[in-house]
């Protein structure tokens, strides 16, 4: 058993230190961190996409050191990620957190022929890890979310993710307390036992500013929040950085998760004065940890570190459920009686079938009846059943079981359009199909499958 799973099992709170491979240096190794149990964790592909991998990264240190190893999907298949799992078991590497991962920088997105960017989900990604058998699997969550449905997507896949497998959460980095408090109270509302991390990171005024400049995905900096840390820096109260840090650490701490997960804090002296404010603050209970909390940001009306909203909750448009209704009794009658099964058996055994000619021609009917109706993209395993007739291809990153942490107010990380996942979340409310959405694990497209009939995958693979 690693240390991170004693931790959880004895409720022992615990400092995750996060390190960017990128910095090309060998940092202290902390195993006590303000008096709290540490552990170092090493970052994948965040500065670059060609960042040193965590797993050689982690071959620097010494093998007893206890580590935490990321793994993003983007750009990577499940064969990229079972042999990393070979790997890591090779060298005693017991802590995974599995990502679907952000937006490559170099993303292809597959026009005029091109080698489209595909990434492996972190769902996926859970479930041969399980399957594997021997880690301790962490899962990333974005509680900060504030369009109704978007924030729903986020929940439903929450859902899948521990079915899949996942032994404890981190969320993503944010600020807003009570979205905190709303994940941990969801885990305790459907009786979970995973244990909850919170990523915190000192928010100095520069930080802020990269982050907007840069709009790293599913970060949400206020207006209200920057000019709070401007007045700051102008007062020459910069190390209220570290206090605020310090106090949100505490304050998760007393709302029982089992840890923070501690971003861009690597440096001997910043850890020293984040420990130094820890110490100071450590005898305060909740409601005064809070209070100091909302004096630093100068909170009033509780809305201040979040974003501004104009109304998000409206229904599914009348064309969205008529066209789920018309494909649901399509996908009824031709693909799930038995007729059908039996009759595509018959049809699709035939060896007619294996001339290079005949998979041609089926292939581009297909995707000629199919591309302009849900996007189809000749995946070769079509999951429109699974996805409420949404075709996943249409997600720049290709995901079938639910968003990633970067959208915005339902907006798709990529920015050129609305997540498909919160159209799935909106149109399943309507039609109540919610718990497709919360329980189905759909797997992963093999490489070797795309640009193959689906429909004949389809026939063929019921015949057991």
């Amino acid at each position: 058993m690693s240390s991170l799973s004693s931790y959880f099992q004895q409720n022992q709170f615990c400092i995750l230190v996060e390190y960017l491979t990128s910095l090309n240096e060998i940092f202290p190794v902390k195993t006590q961190f303000a008096g709290y149990p540490s552990v170092m964790t090493l970052a994948d592909r965040v500065h670059s996409d060609h960042d040193m991998a965590p797993l050689e990264a982690s071959k620097l240190y010494p093998q007893k050191v206890e580590k935490v190893l990321h793994f993003a999907g983007k750009g990577r298949d499940i064969d990229d990620f079972e042999l990393f799992l070979k790997q890591a078991h090779a060298i005693n590497i017991q802590n995974l957190l599995l990502l679907t991962g952000d937006k490559l920088k170099e993303h292809k997105d597959g026009q005029h022929g091109a080698e489209r960017s595909r990434y492996l989900e972190s769902v996926n990604a859970v479930m041969a890890a399980k399957k594997a058998g021997g880690f301790c699997i962490g899962v990333a969550f974005n509680p900060f979310k504030y369009a109704e449905a978007e924030r729903d997507a986020q929940y439903l896949k929450l859902h899948k993710k521990i079915k899949a497998g996942a032994d404890f959460i981190i969320t993503q980095l944010g600020y807003d307390i009570d979205a905190l408090k709303q994940a941990k109270a969801f885990l305790t509302q459907h009786d979970y036992a995973q244990k909850i991390l919170a990523c915190v990171m000192p928010l100095s005024l520069a930080r802020a500013k990269f982050m907007l400049k840069h709009k790293v995905a599913g970060i949400v900096i206020t207006p209200y929040m920057l000019k709070v840390l401007e007045d700051e820096k102008l007062a020459g109260l910069s190390e209220r950085v570290y206090l605020r840090c310090a106090l949100q650490i505490l304050i998760c701490k007393q709302l029982g998760f089992a840890g923070v997960d501690l971003s861009a804090c690597h440096k001997p002296e910043e850890q020293a004065l984040l420990e130094s404010y820890i110490e100071q603050y450590r005898h305060l209970d909740l409601n005064a940890l809070e209070k100091l909390w909302n004096e630093l940001w100068q909170i009033h009306t509780g809305k201040e570190l979040q974003p501004e909203l104009s109304s998000f909750s409206r229904p599914p448009s009348s064309k969205q459920l008529i066209k789920y209704h018309q494909l649901h009794l399509m996908h009824d009658a031709l693909f799930d009686s038995k007729l059908a099964k039996g009759m595509g058996r018959f049809i699709f055994k035939a060896p007619f079938w294996e001339r290079a000619g005949a998979a041609k021609t089926l292939l581009k009917t297909e995707y000629l009846s199919k591309h302009g109706v849900v996007g189809c993209e000749s995946c070769g395993q079509c999951r429109l059943g699974d996805t409420l007739y949404i075709c996943p291809e249409t997600c720049p990153k290709g995901l079938a079981n639910g968003p990633c942490g970067g959208t915005s107010l339902d907006r798709c990380e990529f920015g050129d359009r609305e997540c498909i996942h919160s159209v799935k979340a909106r149109l399943a409310k309507a039609v109540e199909q919610t718990q497709i959405l919360k329980e189905k694990l759909i797997p992963t497209v093999p490489i070797e499958v795309r640009g193959t009939s689906s429909w004949k995958n389809w026939y063929l693979a019921t015949e057991a």
